[in-house]
């Protein structure tokens, strides 16, 4: 809202605060510290998705040799993770979990190979803690920490013998 001086100069008005309810806010005042992770913190993300992301290749490599597939197919055997949700968007807080999802190829499966073999992979490796598989849930996941990084890890293989 604008009015004017006595100088004739225009000056501008703040209108007071929207109050929403029926009590008046105890603060205005927006959030000051904690809501972005360090560089530190988010550089150790980037690391431990590196680590799941050689793990889950090695596994996928281990099933093709065990499944009889010629050395080349062991060789170009794949997984591919991605990131989604809040870390994906960029707007995860200090201490949020990651979302991950494992795109593997066609010959390995969720029910044993993903909730079995990777999982006994997991809860072998001293990074690991807090391991729990969730088969039964409405999206399967498995919840575990990674060198203290929580990470949720879904699955989904694809029809196609390579992921490329």
């Amino acid at each position: 809202m604008e009015t004017q001086s006595p100088n004739g100069s225009l000056q501008k008005q703040s209108l007071p605060p929207k109050n929403y309810g029926i009590t008046k806010p105890i603060s205005l005042a927006g959030p000051k510290s904690g809501l972005y992770e360090s560089k530190e913190e988010a550089a150790k993300r980037e690391e431990v998705l590196g680590h799941i992301s050689e793990i889950v290749k090695s596994w996928v490599k281990q099933l093709t040799r065990q499944r009889g597939y010629t050395d080349q197919m062991v060789e170009e055997a794949n997984a591919v993770i991605f990131t989604f949700g809040s870390y994906r968007l960029g707007v995860h807080g200090p201490g949020a979990d990651i979302d991950t999802l494992c795109v593997g190829p066609s010959y390995v499966n969720r029910e044993e190979d993903f909730f079995i073999i990777l999982h006994d992979i997991l809860a072998e490796m001293e990074e690991v803690t807090e391991l729990q598989p969730v088969p039964d849930a409405h999206v399967p996941v498995m919840r575990f920490k990674f060198q203290g990084i929580s990470i949720d890890l879904l699955y989904a293989s694809i029809s196609l013998l390579v992921v490329p």
